[in-house]
């Protein structure tokens, strides 16, 4: 079955639609999309303003269009977009926000520099991401089961990865170079979800790119006991209401100096 995110992270969501306090009249710019749920949150709260997702998928864009179009939204619109670089209207926006959108680019500062421009004097940040990969079980768990005993590969130490913007010094850093100011750090920690039952959560995980990539590396003997392994971590976190895992992350919020 397809990974569906929005369930997935329908915990972190509700953080990040608090923390946000969109505006009735706010302009909000959305980073890193997707099928455009956050967007939608935002638009939907800024009833006398509106809400722009960006993203670098198409094939989720379309289907953002398509949602949005049934819940007849019209403050809404979608823009297949690199934020890092992408031209925005200078001073525009009241608003930003990420759902774990922003932990990939190249030049964090750069990047965070294009999208700060693009707020209003004094506008908002408002970002998830993703604490280290040994306090996320979604993560440790599952490569430790596919990992046929060797160590588990530790995540980048820089660079795009989900991991990127774990440590609260270094993305302060990225921040503060890229013009913002009053930045905060406040721990999340939720359950993410991964499928009404064992079976859908296994087909859910592997369809995902990590996973498949450390199965598509081993050879077919080990393949086949690291499926089993991670069948058994799946059954592991299997709950009545569904398969859960646990994960941390930061809730950062900051403003654009003035």
């Amino acid at each position: 079955m397809p990974f569906d995110y929005d369930a997935e992270l329908r915990l972190h969501n509700a953080r990040l639609r608090s923390a946000a306090a969109v505006g009735s009249h706010d302009r909000v710019l959305d980073i890193g999309c997707g099928t455009g749920q956050t967007t939608r949150e935002a638009a939907r709260a800024a009833v006398d303003g509106s809400a722009l997702g960006v993203d670098v998928s198409a094939r989720s864009l379309d289907l953002a269009r398509k949602l949005t179009a049934e819940e007849g939204l019209r403050n809404v619109s979608f823009q297949e977009a690199d934020a890092q670089v992408h031209r925005f209207p200078q001073a525009h926006f009241d608003v930003c926000v990420s759902r774990f959108g922003t932990m990939f680019f190249a030049d964090p500062v750069a990047a965070f520099t294009n999208i700060g421009r693009a707020l209003r004097p004094a506008g908002r940040l408002v970002l998830l991401v993703w604490q280290d990969a040994d306090r996320n079980e979604w993560s440790s768990v599952v490569r430790q089961a596919l990992s046929a005993g060797a160590p588990t590969p530790a995540a980048p130490a820089s660079g795009p990865n989900a991991f990127s913007l774990a440590d609260p010094a270094v993305t302060e850093r990225i921040l503060r170079a890229a013009g913002f100011a009053e930045i905060t750090f406040a721990e999340v920690r939720e359950p993410v979800y991964y499928g009404p039952d064992g079976a859908a959560a296994y087909e859910a995980i592997l369809g995902l790119q990590p996973p498949g990539g450390l199965l598509a590396s081993l050879e077919p003997g080990a393949a086949t006991q690291a499926r089993q392994r991670l069948r058994a971590a799946v059954a592991e976190h299997e709950t009545d209401g569904g398969v859960y895992f646990d994960s941390r992350a930061w809730l950062i919020a900051a403003h654009r100096e003035a």
